[in-house]
């Protein structure tokens, strides 16, 4: 989609106007500056003493303005100017007023004759008007200057809305009907109850008859929640290219500028030029910049430009007056500080939340990206949509570019299946690093750690299933091990209690067998904190504590004081530290008894450095659990993939303060655990249950 063509900038760059001004300035100095040397006598008796005494070397005569101009000698400036130096380079001068021009010329005359003058006679016809141009020409120039610059700053001379005095106007692109390159429905993939509600508004836009013969009104605004990078804007796209109606299209921070009034007189002139296109749509992206709740941080009584700015937001959008036709679309991630005021009916009728793609989703969105990447035949799309959960769009999009880049850098005539293998690798654990220096003991230590995470994860029923463990260093990590998260609506107690219990067996693998613990086990207990935390606080599974949650999904944080007393501080210390020991010994216990097959799956991972799947199958023998994402995928083998019915990334509806889905690196150098919520799966590690 273009935009309307922006008339051409008319005058010299907005810059250059600094250097004008900067060379008037010098150019009035040169001609206004007083010459130190130069003085008019009282009589021209004064002057005929001079020169009969030799004091002058030059004349000037000058019979337009009756005077006569003596270029003096060195002596005679010393004499005449007490501040004159030996010397100097600039010529001493004194002005006399004539009474004619035969006379003075007969006077030089007398004075060649005696030899009191010997230097030359030079005659100025100019007249007065050319000395006029000269003294006041700069002025008369500097003064339209500055006229032209009042007018292009005012914006009536020069580009739309540039200057100071166009500080006020609104910043928002027009996207207009008639433009081509349009971004449809049909591009967007995935999102199809979100791009349903989007649909509505544009119907309505389209065929408004429809709705109004039923006393129906269309919803005023609709608003975009979901994480970063799940189609938001790409939504609001669609809708510019689908509605043919005008589209303005700004940021959130385009409202905020450092002069008082700004972003209020920026959304009073928005709305305007909407209500004159009505009907139109008005994208506003990453409305949080302007919309976050009023009185949260007091700014000492001063000023808060930011709450003037909302205050005239909801103004407009629903005040006193009307906005027929304009409809309010706007994007943010941060759905959880917006004020109240502007998530009320009437404004933002409607919250579409655009979720994570699931695996369906994530299926069509990979389709969508491979329309202009040469993949072979060897790539399977739904197994690359089961690579990569917990992805967003634009995730997906990074993967299927870096896959073209390394296909390219490997000099491939197509893009393979390895590549895009090789991109996920990339993305989610980090660059190979094969040249850091390892000593033996160091790479042993490395691979007991990773080996007591596959083996304890091996054995839990409810632990994500194995796809690869590697003692490459990649990224921060000398180690890390890849899983392929079970695809859950809701999450069980036990299901957290296993993962954390794998995630501790590094740390316990390395106590049993080495008899010593080390840092590589920093991300470890960070996430099994996080979430031992997060089963005491938020989701009320502890024994002490049950059926509490301290998490407030207002954002409000419960300002500066905790929801909970000193001493219930304590006991969620406790718990928290209970069931983190209470998994530790669980792992340590499960390492005893497999004691021989961790120690073979280490050997191995020294020997080849990565194992898969059917390795640990070997030593250990097939898993007793079927995964539940296999279970589902079984069921429609025969139906294609694509018709998996559980996809949903999310755990449940309150966002926990456990691990991110993408892996967090070990600020030490030692071995380290990624049991990421975003794993790699090797073609060869793929099994069907």
């Amino acid at each position: 989609m273009k935009n309307i063509p922006k008339p051409k900038k008319t005058g010299i760059s907005s810059m250059y106007w600094m250097y004008v001004v900067i060379i008037v300035f010098l150019l009035g100095c040169f001609y206004f500056e007083d010459e130190p040397y130069s003085k008019e006598l009282e009589s021209y008796t004064q002057f005929e003493t001079i020169a009969k005494e030799g004091g002058l070397k030059e004349i000037e005569i000058n019979s337009a303005k009756h005077q006569a101009v003596g270029i003096l000698t060195e002596a005679a400036a010393v004499k005449e100017f007490h501040n004159y130096e030996k010397g100097s380079n600039q010529p001493a001068r004194v002005i006399v007023t004539i009474g004619s021009q035969q006379g003075i010329e007969k006077d030089i005359d007398q004075w060649k004759s005696t030899g009191a003058f010997k230097g030359d006679v030079r005659y100025d016809r100019s007249t007065d008007f050319s000395s006029y141009i000269w003294a006041f020409g700069p002025i008369l120039l500097m003064i339209a200057f500055w006229f032209w610059m009042m007018r292009r700053m005012s914006g009536r001379d020069g580009g739309p809305g540039g200057g100071v005095f166009s500080v006020g106007k609104s910043k928002a692109k027009i996207f207009d009907k008639d433009n081509t390159d349009k971004v449809t429905f049909k591009d967007v993939a995935g999102l199809s109850e979100a791009k349903t509600e989007i649909e509505e508004i544009v119907e309505f836009l389209k065929n408004p008859q429809r709705y109004t013969d039923l006393g129906g009104k269309i919803p005023k605004g609709a608003l975009l929640v979901g994480p970063p990078g799940t189609g938001k804007t790409l939504l609001a796209k669609a809708v510019a290219g689908e509605a043919n109606v005008p589209f303005f299209s700004l940021s959130g921070s385009d409202f905020v500028e450092m002069f008082v009034g700004v972003g209020a007189s920026r959304v009073r002139d928005l709305f305007r030029q909407a209500k004159e296109k009505a009907p139109c749509i008005v994208f506003i992206d990453e409305i949080d910049a302007v919309g976050r709740a009023r009185g949260r941080n007091p700014n000492m009584g001063s000023n808060d430009e930011r709450e003037n700015t909302l205050n005239q937001l909801l103004t407009e959008m629903d005040g006193f007056g009307t906005n027929s036709g304009v409809i309010i679309l706007a994007a943010t991630n941060r759905a959880d500080i917006l004020d109240k005021a502007l998530l009320r009916a009437g404004r933002f009728d409607r919250q579409i939340y655009v979720d994570l793609p699931d695996l369906n989703d994530r299926v069509a969105i990979f389709n969508v990206h491979l329309r202009k990447i040469k993949k072979d035949d060897s790539v399977d799309v739904n197994l690359l949509a089961r690579q990569t959960p917990g992805f967003s769009g634009a995730e997906i999009a990074n993967v299927c570019n870096e896959a073209a880049l390394i296909a390219a850098r490997h000099d491939h005539k197509t893009v393979t299946r390895q590549d895009f293998i090789d991109a996920v690798d990339r993305i989610v654990g980090g660059l190979e690093k094969r040249s850091k220096i390892t000593t033996d003991e160091e790479k042993r230590s490395i691979a007991i750690h990773e080996a007591g995470h596959a083996t304890v994860s091996w054995h839990l029923r409810f632990a994500n299933p194995l796809i690869k463990v590697t003692i490459v260093p990649r990224g921060k990590a000398l180690g890390a091990a890849w899983y392929l998260p079970e695809e859950r609506q809701i999450t069980p107690t036990q299901a957290i209690l296993d993962e954390m219990c794998a995630t501790l067996g590094g740390r316990a693998a390395e106590e049993l067998f080495l008899g010593r613990i080390s840092t590589g086990a920093a991300n470890d207990l960070e996430r099994v904190t996080k979430q031992a935390y997060a089963m005491v606080v938020y989701y009320g599974m502890s024994d002490k504590l049950p059926n509490l949650c301290y998490y407030d999904s207002s954002g409000q944080d419960y300002g500066f004081s905790k929801p909970y007393s000193d001493e219930r501080a304590r006991t969620i210390d406790e718990e928290v530290s209970r069931i983190i020991n209470e998994q530790y010994e669980r792992a340590k216990e499960i390492l005893k008894k497999h004691a021989e097959g961790h120690n073979t799956l280490a050997d191995v991972l020294i020997t080849r450095e990565v194992i898969f799947t059917e390795d640990v199958e070997h030593i250990f023998g097939k898993r007793p659990w079927a995964s539940r994402t296999e279970e589902i995928l079984s069921e429609d083998a025969k139906k294609s993939l694509p018709a998996a019915s559980d996809t949903s990334t999310s755990d449940t509806e309150t966002p926990p303060p456990v691990p991110e889905d993408k892996p967090e690196e070990d600020s030490e150098d030692k071995p380290e655990d990624k049991s990421e919520d975003k794993p790699e799966e090797n073609p060869e590690a793929k099994t069907e249950e």
